[in-house]
């Protein structure tokens, strides 16, 4: 079975709830007061935290397509440790850095 982008599936099968939270993020990316490859690190590090794979996927190359190096990708991970111990670094780092090298 193939793998279906969970993204898709939500705004296909909840378009106006996608909506909605679609123009929630939009509203808080349009904020001013951090940049947006800043964004990008702590919205990657939240998520590692987490240990979604998923989000790992789509904001690595947002962030790199912003300007950030492989080191500071490396650094957000790593400070999730603090968080969450070794879960967003064992289940996130590898694929994180395979992705960015790859994009």
């Amino acid at each position: 079975m193939e793998k279906q982008n969970p993204y898709e599936i939500f705004q296909k099968e909840a378009p106006e709830v996608f909506d909605g939270f679609n123009g929630l993020v939009e509203s808080l990316m349009n904020t001013k007061a951090l940049d947006q490859k800043t964004k990008q690190l702590i919205y990657l590090g939240i998520k590692v935290a987490q240990g979604d794979q998923t989000a790992v996927m789509f904001h690595v190359p947002m962030a790199k397509k912003l300007g950030a190096s492989r080191d500071e990708i490396k650094e957000t991970i790593l400070l999730t440790l603090t968080v969450c111990g070794l879960k967003g670094v064992n289940t996130c780092l590898a694929q994180a850095l395979d992705i960015y090298d790859n994009e």
